[in-house]
């Protein structure tokens, strides 16, 4: 298998450190229990966490399906030592479980590196979009999921294609249906996509509609992963895990943006565009975006924690 991942080659952008870090980083990962087993972690991140006792750094496990649920947090959590900084690694929470999670660890004496103030701005596109709109295709939003809404959102970029997402996923994977609107001026064709995306996100469904101007791209996403406002390593996308990064990358314009958030840890995808240029396709919380499987886990645990 080949590794496709590179610390970043542009330098780095900002020294400047966010939230509850000290200059030896936090030394405690969170990661999801397994849900057989749940004094072990998950076997999605055993690796991170193996990757994590080997650099000397405690591992934790916490119980991601009763958050996810909304059900008590204080016992989610329980197996958390108190009295340390933390970094989670693992599936994805919508903001306020995530609040909740972060609540409860507070009230053992656990710090999050990521407040719940940062998750949801890293999160959810509208925390986002703003400082970083040079750099990536103009975007309107709903706050809710009304046909009116939507339609007065779509007028606001008046014709031409758009991608459709909600205000943290898009559903990609069904393009044809639930993604891509061919023609913004036809309201009745753009709705039937819209209402199909919200179909199929279901409880899911996260904030409101996100109307995307389409923009031609060119060759596979790159995933950069960022902490403190520093590209600490580039990736493949976890959907092109075989796709190795481009030696050409240059991520020194948009990185001005992203260390501009002065959010601890994200990531941003970035792909190419058919005129050349790179654009940025969206900003992830680093704790909850995937790994592509061609990169190490001590390749992130290092770039994390280093």
């Amino acid at each position: 298998m080949t590794n496709s991942s590179a610390p970043c080659a542009s330098p780095v952008i900002n020294k400047r450190r966010t939230g509850p870090v000290t200059d030896d980083g936090p030394m405690l990962l969170l990661v999801p229990a397994d849900v057989l087993r749940p004094r072990r972690p998950d076997e999605h991140f055993a690796a991170e966490a193996d990757a994590a006792r080997a650099a000397g750094i405690d591992v934790a496990v916490v119980d991601h399906d009763a958050l996810a649920r909304g059900e008590d947090a204080g016992r989610a959590v329980a197996r958390v030592p108190a009295g340390t900084d933390a970094v989670y690694r693992g599936w994805m929470l919508n903001s306020a479980r995530y609040a909740a999670m972060a609540g409860a660890l507070a009230a053992r004496g656990v710090s999050l590196r990521t407040s719940p103030r940062q998750y949801r701005q890293a999160h959810e596109l509208p925390g986002w979009y703003d400082a970083v709109s040079d750099h990536t295709p103009e975007s309107v939003w709903t706050d809710g999921d009304s046909r009116p809404a939507f339609t007065r959102a779509c007028v606001q970029l008046q014709d031409g294609p758009a991608v459709l997402r909600d205000w943290t996923k898009s559903m990609k994977h069904h393009w044809q249906e639930a993604a891509y609107v061919p023609e913004l001026a036809d309201s009745d064709a753009a709705w039937q996509v819209a209402a199909r995306l919200r179909e199929l996100r279901g409880d899911d469904f996260t904030g409101g509609f996100v109307i995307r101007r389409f923009e031609a791209f060119t060759g596979a996403e790159v995933r950069t992963w960022w902490t403190g406002g520093d590209c600490r390593l580039i990736t493949a996308h976890p959907d092109t895990a075989e796709v190795p990064p481009p030696a050409d990358l240059d991520v020194t314009a948009v990185g001005a943006a992203i260390s501009a958030l002065g959010l601890p840890f994200v990531t941003a995808d970035l792909t190419r565009h058919e005129d050349g240029r790179w654009r940025l396709v969206e900003i992830g919380d680093g704790q909850v975006s995937d790994r592509p499987r061609t990169t190490p886990a001590h390749d992130l645990i290092r770039a994390l924690f280093g």
